[in-house]
């Protein structure tokens, strides 16, 4: 045991939304329920985002590219995703968490820490008050998740591995549901894992790791920190060596920031002419910028990413001294950008993200109201009315009933095939 976790106070809860993306699908498929069905871009590069426990059964996993996929489970059923409704019902699900306790850490859409010590008073432990969200999201979004229960962050993630369903050859085990690391028996949880179940244990420190025949989170904590420390580094080895004794000073922090937004879209065929490729744009900025109203914020630095044929990746970036979230603004952003750029080679990804996000400022030049010919700030001001229509529009009828012209020409929706197209579009 060690005297730094057992005097933690502290109760951490990781939900993990299970199968997040398929879920959602599966709640308005129902007749897909028990079938291998994938989430992701179904053409040759396309790239699995989620697999449901059946697709799993057969190795499926996300990240996994979907020719891969379709190679292990011939007859899994391809879906290519809706990032906006797995936004919409994430909302959903953190509102949920909001109802135990107001310390509440986002990580991703299905994933967040939440620090309930304030609340056992209340709910009861953390086993019961795990088994209370479950059912409170399960009610108000018929989704499943599971709960890991731990005194520090570190723990409480690696338990809601353990909490979660597991899909063999042989069948499906439903898993725990939630699952406690209980305090002062952190150890005798952590030190049988393998090592790479360490935070910051990628395939190059593993690899390092094995040459000191070090397999276990136990191996690691046995071994002496100065080797380690000159093996990996003064950083990680520290880091590592803390986490092996279940060490994790981290508080949970609610409400973080979101440090960048922004859309990518990989294409089932080469853009060569940089007219289509400035549509697609078009159409991501619209998305981009749209996000950008929804969270209040506008955006110093616009982003253009473009990856080839080859693989090769660029980025290219412009900033302003003001914030802007209209679409036209930062399309005249990036216009330049994308004329200095040579497409001959074939783009098979473009991508535009807003960083350096802050409120919006809506103040344009006293003596310019062109725009056509004003700054990217003039033109968001010049814009602000028509972009607040357009938000009330997508609100009452959906993000399709209005969209750029240039959209027109092509049959996506801002923002989709995020993990890939199909090979007809």
């Amino acid at each position: 045991m060690n005297s730094s976790v057992a005097a933690s106070s502290k109760t951490i809860l990781h939900v993990d939304m299970d199968m997040f993306y398929v879920a959602v699908e599966l709640r308005r498929n129902p007749e897909l329920v028990g079938k291998p069905v994938v989430v992701g871009g179904d053409g040759a590069r396309g790239v699995v985002a989620a697999s449901s426990y059946e697709a799993r059964r057969f190795g499926v996993f996300s990240a996994m590219s979907s020719a891969h996929a379709k190679r292990l489970c011939p007859q899994a059923i391809f879906l290519p995703g809706d990032h906006d409704l797995y936004s919409q019902v994430s909302q959903e699900v953190f509102e949920v968490f909001h109802t135990v306790t107001p310390l509440v850490e986002g990580l991703s859409l299905d994933e967040a820490f939440l620090d309930v010590t304030g609340a056992l008073r209340l709910f009861g432990d953390g086993v019961a008050i795990g088994h209370e969200l479950r059912s409170r999201v399960k009610q108000s979004t018929q989704l499943p998740s599971s709960v890991g229960v731990a005194p520090n962050k570190f723990l409480a993630k690696l338990a809601s591995v353990v909490a979660k369903p597991r899909a063999t050859r042989d069948g499906i085990n439903p898993g725990h549901g939630v699952f406690e690391v209980k305090l002062n028996h952190e150890l005798e949880f952590l030190h049988p894992l393998p090592v790479e179940s360490l935070w910051g244990v990628g395939p190059v420190t593993l690899e390092k790791l094995s040459a000191l025949s070090i397999k276990t989170v136990g191996d690691l904590a046995k071994y002496d920190r100065k080797i380690l420390i000159s093996v990996l580094g003064e950083s990680l080895g520290q880091h590592l060596c803390e986490l092996s004794q279940g060490i994790d000073d981290r508080s949970v922090e609610p409400d973080r920031d979101a440090k960048s937004i922004g859309h990518e879209e990989t294409f089932s065929s080469d853009i060569l002419d940089s007219e289509i490729a400035h549509d697609h744009l078009v159409r991501l900025a619209d998305a981009v910028a749209a996000r950008c109203r929804s969270a209040g914020v506008g955006a110093r630095t616009i982003s253009l990413k473009v990856k080839f044929a080859d693989f090769h990746l660029i980025t290219r970036s412009v900033s302003v001294d003001l914030p802007v979230s209209s679409a036209q603004a930062m399309i005249r952003l990036i216009e330049p950008l994308l004329k200095n750029i040579d497409l001959s080679a074939g783009v098979r990804l473009l991508g535009v993200s807003a960083r350096n996000l802050s409120e919006p400022d809506s103040q344009m030049s006293l003596f310019d109201d062109s725009t056509t010919s004003g700054t990217a700030n003039d033109l968001d001001a010049v814009w602000s009315t028509t972009t607040a229509a357009i938000d009330d529009i997508r609100e009452k009828f959906g993000d399709s009933a209005i969209r750029p012209a240039s959209s027109l020409r092509h049959k996506r929706k801002p923002g989709s095939s995020k993990w890939g197209p199909s090979d007809i579009e």
